[in-house]
């Protein structure tokens, strides 16, 4: 990977970049950056694919949102400049995990001309937090030291204490040092992410998307990622052993899932 800075809207961005030929753009999760991904993202670029990885804003080494635009929409919209900054005009692929996959949802509801397929990884989106016999607990009603405790559980197990913390905790703890309201801010957003109306909209116009999905996580908990599937209508599933961070733990498996993937269907234009 190359790390890479642009201005976008006046303000510095960083992003990551390997390969060529046709683009797939990686959106991160929240607290951490693409930094993270480095080895699932370097072993997509061998594939034959030209990969850019944003740092969102307000992380890594990208100036933060506007108060005013401090939104799924805003971040959705800044990701269309950011491609416009980078000087890439077709349409692209998209894969993004957890509280990318929210921001790739807003994007290609927002910009269809900008985004021919969403790649969504253990992506939040789905309105469903548990079912408890025949009621269905909403994502909104998930409290927050529910959200943390499972966002580090991963990460002390097994390999991940080994493989998967020191990096994921080293990344969260500089985005953290560096603009802490935003971490907070951002965090709100993705507990909070209502994106009914646009899947319903990407459901109508029958966009491509895939979900994959380890079937160990517990952040996005299989309820959540079961009515991420229904609002859809049937996309293309693909579940996986793993947790919410399996991508980066095994980016071999990563690797071979998105190429079958995008073999199967034919390359972005």
């Amino acid at each position: 990977m190359g790390w890479s800075r642009i201005q976008v809207d006046d303000r510095p961005a960083a992003y990551g970049h390997a390969g060529s030929g046709p683009v797939v753009l990686f959106l991160h999760g929240w607290a951490i950056s693409n930094r993270t991904y480095r080895r699932s993202l370097a072993g997509l670029a061998r594939r034959g694919f030209c990969v850019l990885a944003p740092e969102l804003p307000g992380f890594g080494g990208t100036a933060p949102l506007p108060r005013e635009s401090l939104s799924l929409s805003g971040y959705a919209d800044w990701v269309v400049r950011f491609l416009d900054a980078r000087g890439v005009a077709d349409p692209v692929t998209v894969i993004a995990h957890s509280f990318g996959g929210a921001v790739a949802i807003k994007a290609a509801h927002a910009h269809p001309d900008r985004i021919d397929r969403l790649i969504l990884v253990n992506s939040i989106g789905g309105a469903t937090w548990r079912e408890v016999g025949d009621q269905h607990r909403l994502m909104t009603d998930r409290p927050l030291w529910d959200w943390g405790v499972h966002l580090s559980r991963p990460a002390f197990s097994g390999a991940g204490l080994l493989r998967v913390f020191p990096v994921v905790a080293a990344d969260a703890a500089r985005n953290a040092a560096r603009h802490p309201l935003t971490m907070w801010r951002v965090g709100r957003l993705a507990r909070e992410a209502a994106l009914a109306a646009e899947l319903e909209d990407l459901k109508r116009r029958r966009f491509p998307v895939v979900v994959l999905w380890g079937s160990e996580d517990t952040v996005v908990p299989r309820a959540c990622a079961q009515s991420l599937v229904d609002a859809l209508h049937a996309p293309h599933l693909v579940t996986v052993p793993g947790d919410h961070d399996w991508l980066i733990r095994h980016p071999r498996r990563f690797v071979e899932e998105v190429t079958n993937v995008i073999g199967a269907d034919g390359p972005a234009a």
